[in-house]
C-alpha cells in the first residue's frame, strides 16, 4: 500500500504519496539524486483509489513509485515528464 501525505497551506494543497518500501532509500539517476526522506514522504497507509481522489484536489504533488503509474492514466501526469531514478519512477505535478 502507498503512503499518502497531505498538506494544505497558504491556499495549496501538497499530497504526497509513496510506496512503502521506497522510504528511507536513496536512487541517482546521472548527476540526480532523488531522497525517499521520511521527514517529507512517511504518511498513512492509503488505497490506491485514495490516493487518486487526493491528487484530484491537489494543486502540487510529488509522486513516487507505483502511483505514478496510476495518476498517468488518469491523465493528471504525462508520460514524457516522468524521470526515473535506478528505475524508481517520480514525478511532480503544479495545476495553476
Amino acid at each position: 500500500m502507498p503512503l499518502l501525505r497531505v498538506v494544505r497551506t497558504r491556499g495549496e494543497t501538497l499530497v504526497i504519496v509513496c510506496d512503502r518500501e521506497l522510504l528511507g532509500k536513496t536512487f541517482r539517476h546521472r548527476k540526480m539524486k532523488l531522497e525517499v526522506k521520511e521527514s517529507f514522504y512517511r504518511g498513512r497507509e492509503a488505497s490506491i483509489e485514495e490516493c487518486m481522489r487526493a491528487l484530484e484536489d491537489a494543486t502540487i504533488a510529488n509522486l513516487v513509485g507505483s502511483i505514478v503509474e496510476h495518476a498517468i492514466k488518469a491523465g493528471l501526469i504525462d508520460r514524457r515528464c516522468v524521470f526515473r531514478f535506478q528505475g524508481v519512477p517520480h514525478a511532480q505535478l503544479v495545476k495553476m
